[in-house]
């Protein structure tokens, strides 16, 4: 298959996850609609509007221009030859459709994928796969799911957490890899932000109940920060309580830091805790004073290896996103900062 063959079926498979959000009822729409309902009753933190919010931002990356423009920067390396090769993907299920873009690049770069879903995740990207060979039969021999063991493979991308990590070190260490641990994300308040700022400041920490590796799990605020222009923002996450997973977890910190007298903001959706480390429950949000920036910036560069991406309203001497933006990731801001696609062409 022709690089713009498989171009074109992915745009237009992303014609159909814009149009998700709309309740179609077109063919072309009902293995989606089926696999997210399915989802659902699978895995209650897959609630519609976070299947629905996944989908939508699918669709958005998946523009032409996006491809495009993505696949222009690997000209020279898409314009030869290629050995193909079956690659081996294990993908993770925290959030849906998380392993959408390590789909996309494998099959985008010609290789053969062999993925190994999450069975939190079992169902979105089987259904994906199902709309591009209605549109393209040829993609049938370069597409397999598989839910026992992983074999018969000449490259691995595996994505877990940092004990499964070893684990995948050791079994798959012999093959070209990419291997993944987890990672999570941090915003850096500079106490001027405006009311627009801070409610999209809290879509980057509440969308998918903050389960995202790109879900901001701490905040370095400067010191003597007004937490009630913030917590009015999250009030939109109020229903938060009304899910039983995320009520538990939220009933049961909420309880732990009471009988330790561990001091605690609530936000009503939200428990933000002064804490330095940037890894931090469900239900929690860590947060720690500053009066040097500079230092923030150290201590995001120390911890470099263990934070997705840095929010923040303003420009940094290291690399940011908007806030807003955090969930909603270009096709070129690659996980890890690793380069799946040039891991793939090379």
């Amino acid at each position: 298959m022709t690089l713009e063959k498989r171009i074109q079926s992915f745009e237009l498979l992303g014609n159909i996850l814009r149009r998700y959000h709309e309740n179609s009822s077109e063919p072309e729409m009902l293995p989606l609609i089926a696999a997210a309902q399915i989802s659902y009753a699978e895995n209650p933190w897959f609630t519609p509007r976070n299947i629905q919010t996944s989908l939508n931002s699918l669709g958005e990356a998946l523009k032409i221009e996006n491809l495009r423009a993505w696949l222009s920067t690997y000209q020279q390396k898409t314009g030869r030859p290629l050995v193909q090769k079956v690659v081996g993907v294990i993908m993770a299920g925290n959030i849906p459709a998380v392993g959408f873009h390590d789909f996309l690049c494998v099959l985008l770069s010609g290789h053969k994928i062999k993925a190994r879903l999450s069975s939190a995740d079992a169902r979105l990207l089987p259904a994906m796969a199902e709309i591009l060979l209605k549109y393209e039969p040829e993609w049938d021999s370069q597409i397999t799911f598989i839910t026992g063991k992983l074999e018969h493979f000449d490259a691995i991308i595996a994505t877990g957490s940092n004990n499964s990590s070893r684990y995948f070190e050791y079994y798959f260490g012999k093959y070209p890899n990419i291997i993944r641990k987890n990672r999570n994300s941090v915003a850096v308040i500079t106490g001027d932000e405006n009311g627009d700022e801070l409610e999209k400041l809290a879509d980057d920490m509440m969308l998918y109940f903050g389960l995202g590796c790109r879900s901001i799990s701490k905040l370095y605020v400067p010191e003597g920060y007004d937490f009630s222009p913030l917590i009015k923002a999250l009030q939109k996450y109020d229903q938060y309580v009304n899910h039983n997973k995320y009520r538990n977890n939220y009933d049961y910190c909420r309880t732990m830091l009471l009988m330790n007298l561990v001091p605690y903001i609530d936000a009503g959706c939200l428990l933000l805790k002064e804490d330095h480390s940037i890894t931090s429950r469900i239900a929690v949000l860590h947060y720690e004073f500053y009066l040097d920036p500079d230092r923030v910036l150290n201590s995001i560069t120390e911890n470099r290896d263990t934070i997705q991406c840095v929010v923040c309203h303003r420009a940094l001497r290291i690399a940011t996103v908007h806030p807003g933006k955090a969930q909603y990731p270009a096709l070129w801001e690659y996980a890890d900062e690793v380069d799946t696609l040039d891991f793939l062409l090379s």
